[in-house]
């Protein structure tokens, strides 16, 4: 499908590409699994607290959730960046354009903080806390504002250190970070008595030492390759140019998200519950086929960065293939594991009817959301921002409406996965006609 008149990649050089993206990927996937267990620690710990803290603890943590990941651009835009200049051999001026990527973080961080603190109780009452929950989830939402720079930080640093090709340093971080995490939380929790601030202070606290392990590692970098330290105004600024469009697609992903949430509370109890498990299974698929798109941003940066053309066709053609195997493979478990699956969640046969055809739609989409996300890792590491925001929304405007428009049509959950299917297929077609174009390769250090 991609690149079809393209020449036969000789097998040395398939071999090449196959060690690299797994030498990459699997330790991105590691990383990426990790992050969610630091939201399922403190939900186990806190659960034993009692009911409404755990009410509380939920809404806080969705704020938060949706706080740091609108910023993720601050991963992306820096491994792409980072990955051109060490293409082009230079690895001061890559470090020091991480140095920016930093920089601006910690300065989004206190932007974040100076809105959370004042408006926190405001913002939990829009979410629909309860009268009990409303204390606990102001209370962990302002306490864990506290970390968001570090929370931050560390997402800017570990693009940095995609971009050097390094994604071993975060796996080991992310897992010794959760580790820290829950063994904070339980001693703050009730070793302490704090209760659910305790919880809050426990991931405060690991994610101040996440950043400060990220931190060492990149100074060091910097100190080692003479790059500077300092905060520069146009660094910081050129970072944050970067970072806007994938802000947009970031926004953009999230509104469909949020959509396809809404109209699923629309149909009904049932179906709500049911699409909570299909939507969760899905988020965990979609870290595997990430995995692949992390290397991928890494991967092409450094091509294009060194003006290897060749190189970055070939290997995203690799990585499509790739993707598209992670996808069966990955299909065909969801497929085996649906009677197993479904039991983990709910004895309810409602929820299990709805969600049954539902699980079969993501399933048959997998190869195809392998094609996605590769696409969107080689765009991005090509640096080709405002293409990516450009096209997700796009795939918003015409997803919007044909989720709308499920309830009023009478249909039901599997309806709604459809149009979410439509809206990979939309995705797909966009970033395969970009990528065919080849107007995405363009070489050098900067974009």
């Amino acid at each position: 499908m991609l690149m079809t008149q393209a020449p036969e990649i000789p097998k040395a050089t398939l071999r090449r590409h196959d060690r690299e993206i797994v030498a990459l990927a699997v330790p991105a996937f590691g990383a990426l699994v990790a992050e969610p267990l630091f939201v399922m620690a403190d939900s186990a710990i806190v659960g034993h607290l009692g009911t409404a803290q755990l009410a509380g603890l939920a809404v806080a943590s969705a704020l938060l959730t949706t706080a740091v990941s609108v910023f993720v651009f601050l991963a992306y835009a820096t491994t792409a960046g980072v990955a051109r200049r060490v293409g082009a051999g230079d690895l001061p001026a890559a470090i020091r354009q991480g140095m920016d990527g930093i920089w601006l973080a910690l300065l989004l961080g206190i932007a974040v903080i100076a809105v959370v603190l004042p408006l926190a109780p405001g913002i939990v009452d829009l979410l629909g806390a309860s009268t009990t929950a409303a204390p606990y989830a102001t209370t962990y939402l302002r306490i864990s504002a506290l970390g968001i720079p570090a929370m931050l930080i560390v997402l800017a640093a570990t693009g940095v250190l995609r971009g050097l090709h390094d994604t071993r340093t975060p796996l080991y971080v992310a897992v010794a970070g959760f580790l820290a995490n829950a063994a904070l939380n339980a001693g703050l929790i009730y070793g302490a008595g704090l209760g659910i601030a305790g919880s809050a202070w426990g991931t405060v606290i690991a994610q101040c030492g996440m950043a400060a392990v990220y931190l060492t590692v990149v100074v060091r970098g910097a100190r080692r390759h003479g790059a500077s330290l300092r905060p520069d105004a146009a660094g910081i600024r050129a970072s944050a140019q970067a970072g806007v469009p994938l802000l947009v697609r970031t926004l953009s992903l999230r509104a469909i998200i949020m959509i396809a949430t809404a109209v699923a509370a629309r149909l009904g109890d049932a179906d709500i519950a049911a699409h909570q498990i299909v939507l969760s299974l899905w988020n965990l698929l979609s870290f595997a086929l990430d995995a692949i798109a992390i290397a991928g941003q890494a991967i092409i940066g450094r091509y294009l960065g060194a003006g290897d053309m060749q190189g970055a066709r070939d290997a995203c053609r690799r990585m499509v293939q790739w993707g598209v195997a992670t996808g069966v493979v990955l299909g065909l478990l969801v497929v085996a594991a649906r009677p197993l699956f479904l039991p983990l969640f709910t004895g309810d046969s409602l929820v299990k009817d709805a969600a049954l055809p539902a699980l079969l739609l993501v399933a048959l989409s997998q190869p195809m959301c392998g094609i996605v996300f590769v696409l969107d890792g080689v765009l991005m590491g090509a640096g080709d921002g405002p293409y990516l925001a450009w096209a997700m929304v796009v795939t918003l405007v015409v997803f919007a409406p044909a989720a709308l428009l499920v309830p009023s049509l009478g249909g039901g959950l599997t309806a709604l996965w459809g149009a979410m299917t439509l809206m990979m297929a939309i995705r797909m077609l966009t970033l395969w006609l970009r990528t065919r174009s080849g107007r995405w390769i363009v070489t050098g250090a900067t974009r």
